[in-house]
C-alpha cells in the first residue's frame, strides 16, 4: 500500500506582464524624449565647443545633434519598451520632423507678412484710396479701398463665368463621357500649366486691340476666368469620381432620368468637394499680377464699374507700391499683402462653412 504525500499549497503563477502598445503615450515617454534631446544637445555642444579645433556652422551643429538624438532616443526606448516601441518612436520623430520642415516655410512667410503688414495697416486702409496721397506722406496715410473693391469684383465675375462652365465640363467628362471627353480632359489638364501672362496677352490682343473694348476690370476678369476654368474642371472631375456608383444605380433604378440622378444625387453628394474645387480655383487667380497689368492697368482712383475704364486690384496695388523708391510705399505694399492674405483666409473659412464640415449625430437610446 502506497502512501501519497499530502498535496502542498498550490503555487501561484504570476500573470504575464501586459504588453505595451506602441501608440500609447505616457508621462515617462515625455521624460525619455526630453532627456534624450537634452543629453544629445549637451554632448554635441561639448564635442564641438571643447574638442573641435575649428568653428562649426549652426546647420552642421543642428544636424549632428539631431543624429545623436535619434541614436540616444533609440537606445533609451529600446531599453524601456523593446524594439517594437523603439521603432515606433523613431518613426514618429522622423515623420513629425518632416511635417515641421514642410510647414516651416509657410509659417515663416505668413509670420513675416503679418509682422511687416501690421506696421502700416490701419482701419483707414479699408475706407480710403490713394487719390490724394503723395509719395512723401506716412505709410499710414491713404488706403486700398479701390484695390479691395476691384479684387472682389474681378474675382467674383471670373468665378461666375468659370465655376458653372467648370462643373458642367466635369459632369460631361465623368458622367456623360461623350466622344470628345478624352480631348477635353487633355486640354483642361494642359491648361492648368498655362502661364498667367499668356492669358493676359490673349485677352489684350483679341478684346482690347482687335475689338477695341479698352482696358477694364471685366477684361481682367476674362483673363482670370481662363486661368480658373481648368483648375475647377480637373478638381471637380476628381471629386465626382469618388462618388459611389451605387448611388447612381439606385437613382436610375427608381426610374429617374440620368440628368435628374446627376442633379439630385451625384452633385449634392459631392457638394463639399465641389466647394473645395471652387476655392482652389479662386486661390489660383486671386494673386495674379501679370494678366492684370495687360488688361486693367491699375489706378489710384476708385472705380466701382468693372465694365468701364481702368480699375485696380490688390496685386497691382502691391506691385506699384513695392516698386516705388520711398520706404513708406514699401510699407504700404506690405499692408496690402496682409489684406490679400486675410482675404484668402476668409475665402477658405467661408468655403469650410459652406461645405458643412464633419458632422456627428448622437442617437439617443429608446
Amino acid at each position: 500500500m502506497t502512501v501519497t504525500a499530502p498535496a502542498g499549497p498550490q503555487e501561484r503563477t504570476r500573470p504575464p506582464a501586459p504588453r505595451r502598445r506602441p501608440g500609447a503615450w505616457r508621462l515617462s515617454d515625455t521624460v525619455e524624449l526630453s532627456a534624450s534631446a537634452a543629453s544629445a544637445f549637451v554632448l554635441t555642444w561639448l564635442v564641438f565647443a571643447r574638442l573641435m579645433p575649428f568653428t562649426v556652422q549652426p546647420a552642421g551643429f543642428a544636424l549632428c545633434w539631431y543624429a545623436l538624438f535619434l541614436g540616444t532616443y533609440w537606445v533609451v526606448t529600446r531599453d524601456s519598451g523593446g524594439q517594437v516601441v523603439a521603432r515606433d518612436r523613431i518613426m514618429t520623430v522622423l515623420i513629425s520632423t518632416g511635417a515641421l520642415m514642410a510647414l516651416a516655410p509657410f509659417a515663416l512667410v505668413v509670420g513675416y507678412v503679418v509682422y511687416r503688414g501690421l506696421r502700416s495697416l490701419r482701419p483707414s486702409f479699408f475706407v480710403e484710396t490713394m487719390q490724394l496721397t503723395g509719395p512723401l506722406q506716412p505709410a499710414t496715410d491713404g488706403g486700398g479701398l479701390h484695390s479691395i473693391l476691384g479684387t472682389l469684383e474681378q474675382v467674383g465675375i471670373a468665378a461666375l463665368i468659370s465655376v458653372p462652365l467648370g462643373i458642367l465640363t466635369a459632369v460631361y467628362l465623368n458622367e456623360v463621357r461623350g466622344p470628345i471627353a478624352a480631348p477635353a480632359r487633355l486640354v483642361a489638364s494642359a491648361m492648368t500649366a498655362l502661364p498667367s501672362v499668356v492669358a493676359g496677352l490673349f485677352v489684350y490682343a483679341l478684346l482690347i486691340v482687335q475689338l477695341r473694348w479698352g482696358f477694364s476690370g471685366f477684361a481682367g476678369s476674362l483673363a482670370l476666368a481662363i486661368l480658373m476654368l481648368p483648375t475647377v474642371t480637373i478638381s471637380a472631375e476628381q471629386v465626382l469620381r469618388i462618388v459611389p456608383g451605387s448611388l447612381r444605380e439606385a437613382a436610375l433604378a427608381l426610374g429617374g432620368p440620368e440628368w435628374r440622378a446627376v442633379g439630385m444625387v451625384v452633385l449634392p453628394t459631392a457638394r463639399a468637394g465641389l466647394i473645395t474645387a471652387v476655392v482652389l480655383g479662386t486661390a489660383r487667380i486671386i494673386g495674379e499680377t501679370a494678366p492684370m497689368m495687360l488688361t486693367t492697368v491699375g489706378t489710384a482712383i476708385l472705380n466701382p464699374n468693372p465694365f468701364g475704364g481702368i480699375q485696380d486690384d490688390l496685386p497691382l496695388f502691391i506691385y506699384h507700391q513695392i516698386r516705388a523708391p520711398q520706404d513708406t510705399s514699401v510699407d504700404r505694399a506690405w499692408a496690402g499683402s496682409l489684406v490679400l492674405l486675410l482675404l484668402v483666409l476668409l475665402l477658405f473659412l467661408l468655403a469650410r462653412m459652406g461645405s458643412g464640415g464633419p458632422r456627428t449625430r448622437k442617437r439617443g437610446r429608446r
